[in-house]
């Protein structure tokens, strides 16, 4: 009798976990995509760097999927607008980090809207990096939950003055908040609170973490192992980054394993960019190990641009697998979407492949192609200046010693020498990119440069038929728009860099603001500068001009009744204490009546 009671409880144990199974079968998978910011391939532990152990970082791949050349772009803004939307950078309207260039057009679909359309819940924590006010900010662009710091980086132009690593002020969900501890560490329990409540629905979890980029600054106790390995200052702090970078990203697994919901979801991991292991001869980490290859961030070579990628999603991908075709950041968009179950957008151009077939069959047949990146600072591309196009084999680069120049129009003389001079490499045989091969294969470089030549012209048209995100003021969405110089447009801006000469932020001092305006009444608060003299506030949009006058040491000025019309232009406010205008820290606007 016992016998036969046991045997039913199997067949209904059985009977339960088939049903379990058909159900978790069905319910979508759920995505974590983790992004660090400047790590580069060399800052891996299994990448041969001699000093740093990424035990969880590498468990992913261990688990799944290691992706060997995997590419982003050279700089933050580009590579996630590429990953977010599976589209160029150029495109999007995005071209480099900082005063307007990182403007995302509102038009994109992102990912996340894609998700949240299909019945996810959708967050982000960490750095976003595509612009701080509507329509720009991450809940205009899919996010139902958001914790971010503003700009390109803690302690940065966009965000509170003194804002650093540790007690940060950040954005929940719009709101300025300071928060206690470290900030990876604060971003991490963020994300973990927001898997636990949503356990049972599918989500799209975004870690996308500020470190290790600069400043260093991390824990002393994560730290301290790198210097008693006898590691110069700089490289024990950014080591001891990529620890708790490595430390957090087990939280995150151990999280998932128990919730029960690790076989269902995907999780990802990779960098934004290279390692800022130098800009110039004089500017370097002393000893930063790089896995021999070539360049920096903002590089087109592959230490710019090859990073770090790790995937796993058990029982549905192969465990322990290494990968060495080549995939792209704008893969992310379409690859996502098909594990989902979900089509791409009918009226949306995708540049990125599908690589699900590749990861679960490690096919041979999957089709090469032509992987573009280009990288100046400044609103407008010009061609042929600082770009590479790669493929599996081959790699044609147009290189430049310094990519934050390129900001004027160059003459046909620098064109034409930049052409005589591109280089080709075939970075199968030589991924140290020291061997260039141009003049042995002239018909390669002609076919990847026509390629480059088309893919250009597609790209920069489009994003030119847009134009530049304009921020909008006086939108209910967000009453208060807090205007910094980080966002700053115009021509003074673009001219603090120029070719070959010195990286100097403070020589430009003013800039205005591209905007879209609801009609009303305004109030304007402006946090001031150290001001040596007495002088006049000046306020201007299109027809608009209202003037204050201020004294020496003022730190704020108020404009309280500004009638601004409805419209787009360029938002101007100025400081005259002598003759050359000088711009305010940050610009408070209000929309009143």
């Amino acid at each position: 009798m016992h016998a036969v009671f046991r045997i039913l409880g199997v067949i209904v144990l059985i009977t339960v976990q088939c049903y379990v199974d058909k159900v978790f079968a069905q319910k979508p998978p759920n995505i974590v995509l983790m992004m660090t910011d400047d790590q580069g391939y060399g800052d891996i532990g299994g990448h041969g760097n001699p000093f740093l152990k990424t035990i969880n970082i590498e468990s992913i791949g261990k688990d799944g999927i290691e992706m060997t050349h995997f590419f982003s772009y050279p700089n933050c803004s580009a590579s996630r607008a590429a990953l977010l939307t599976g589209r160029y950078p150029y495109r999007t309207g995005v071209t480099a980090v900082t005063q307007v260039d990182h403007f995302m057009n509102t038009s994109e679909v992102t990912i996340a809207e894609v998700l949240a359309n299909n019945g996810y819940e959708t967050a982000i924590f960490g750095k976003w990096h595509l612009g701080d006010n509507v329509p720009m900010r991450p809940t205009d662009q899919g996010f139902h939950e958001s914790l971010v710091h503003k700009g390109g980086g803690i302690g940065q132009a966009a965000g509170p003055a003194g804002n650093t690593y540790f007690d940060p002020i950040l954005e929940h969900n719009n709101v300025s908040k300071k928060y206690k501890g470290y900030c990876d560490d604060i971003f991490t329990d963020a994300a973990l609170d927001f898997i636990s409540k949503n356990k049972n629905k599918p989500f799209f979890a975004y870690i996308a973490t500020n470190l290790p980029h600069l400043p260093l600054q991390v824990p002393d106790e994560r730290a301290e192992p790198y210097r008693t390995q006898g590691l110069h200052e700089d490289n024990a702090l950014l080591y001891g980054m990529i620890d708790n970078i490595d430390y957090n990203v087990g939280r995150v697994l151990d999280k998932l394993k128990e919730l029960g919901i690790e076989d269902n979801t995907i999780v990802i991991f990779l960098s934004d960019n290279g390692p800022r292991h130098r800009r110039t001869k004089n500017d370097s980490y002393p000893g930063r190990y790089v896995a021999n290859l070539r360049g920096t961030k903002t590089s087109v070579y592959e230490n710019g641009v090859r990073v770090p990628f790790y995937i796993k999603w058990p029982k549905k991908l192969p465990k322990g697998i290494k990968i060495n075709t080549m995939g792209a950041i704008i893969d992310m968009f379409p690859t996502l979407l098909k594990a989902c179950k979900i089509s791409n957008l009918s009226d949306v151009k995708i540049d990125g492949e599908n690589l699900m077939q590749l990861w679960s069959e490690q096919s041979n047949d999957f089709p090469d192609r032509t992987f573009f990146i280009q990288m100046h600072y400044g609103p407008t591309p010009f061609k042929y200046m600082h770009f590479s196009a790669r493929q599996q084999k081959y790699k044609l680069v147009s290189p430049h010693d310094f990519p934050h120049g390129i900001v004027h129009q160059p003459t046909d003389h620098v064109l034409k020498n930049v052409l005589d001079n591109l280089e080709l490499y075939n970075v199968e045989k030589d991924p140290s990119e020291r061997i260039n091969i141009a003049n042995q294969y002239p018909e390669i470089v002609e076919n990847l440069l026509e390629e480059y030549e088309n893919w250009f012209d597609e790209v920069t048209e489009e994003r030119e038929a847009k134009g530049i995100q304009r921020i909008y003021l006086g939108n209910t969405i967000q009453p208060i728009v807090t205007l910094s110089r980080f966002d700053w447009g115009g021509p003074r801006v673009i001219s603090r860099f120029d070719y070959g000469g010195p990286r100097v932020i403070e020589d430009n001092q003013l800039g205005f603001w591209r905007v879209k305006t609801v009609k009303g009444t305004y109030k304007v608060s402006l946090d001031l500068p150290k001001l040596k003299s007495d002088g006049v506030a000046h306020l201007k949009y299109n027809y608009v001009h209202y003037k204050l006058p201020f004294n020496k040491g003022q730190k704020k000025i108020v404009f309280d009744s500004v009638k601004l019309p409805e419209g787009t232009g360029n938002f101007h406010v100025y400081l005259k204490a002598e003759r050359l205008a000088v711009g305010p820290h940050f610009v408070h606007v209000e929309k009143t009546k």
